[in-house]
């Protein structure tokens, strides 16, 4: 019985990789080997940057900054130009720039702020599930609170131990002859 490569997850060669000495990313067997040390060494900031967010933060990071130069290089065009031809692309430029750093502005606050304060929440959560003892397993549903579950719903538990019957209450001066 043959396995096929994609059947167990892992890419099967190609058929000219060998003939060239070269692999998928067409670097050699030397080239490979010293990016696979540089990988190695830097796991951490590789596995951060490759499932982070960092390269949508400096794309937006310079759309606003290429924005806010463009919107102030239009303006200063406009000042200083009289001519129709200038005019024209002092405006475009100054519009262009305004137009670029207020959406940067938009998504900060479309995007990046609702999802910050979720996982600012989703974090608190964790913590107090982490406190309380009670984590749920990755990919269930709540889980039932085992202290919960003999009281039914709406119900708190007695704080007196549950030694006393329904509607009673326990004797104030703390004798327990019965």
């Amino acid at each position: 019985m043959t396995v096929e490569p994609e059947a167990n997850g892992a890419p099967g060669p190609l058929a000219d990789e060998g003939a060239q000495g070269q692999d998928v990313f067409g670097l050699s067997n030397l080239e490979r080997d010293a990016m696979l040390a540089w990988v190695g060494e830097n796991l951490t900031q590789v596995r951060r940057s490759a499932s982070g967010q960092r390269i949508f933060y400096w794309i937006l990071g310079t759309g606003f900054v290429l924005g806010l130069a463009a919107h102030v290089g239009g303006f200063l065009l406009k000042a200083a130009v009289t001519t129709e031809p200038w005019l024209v692309l002092a405006d475009l430029l100054y519009a262009l720039g305004w137009a670029l750093w207020t959406s940067v502005i938009v998504v900060m606050f479309v995007e990046i702020w609702p999802e910050a304060k979720k996982r600012q929440y989703k974090r608190a959560l964790d913590a107090y599930e982490a406190a309380a003892g009670r984590r749920a397993p990755v990919g269930a549903g709540q889980t039932p609170d085992p202290a919960s579950a003999k009281f039914g719903a709406g119900q708190a538990p007695d704080p007196a131990g549950a030694k006393f019957g329904a509607g009673q209450a326990p004797d104030p001066a703390g004798a327990e002859d019965a």
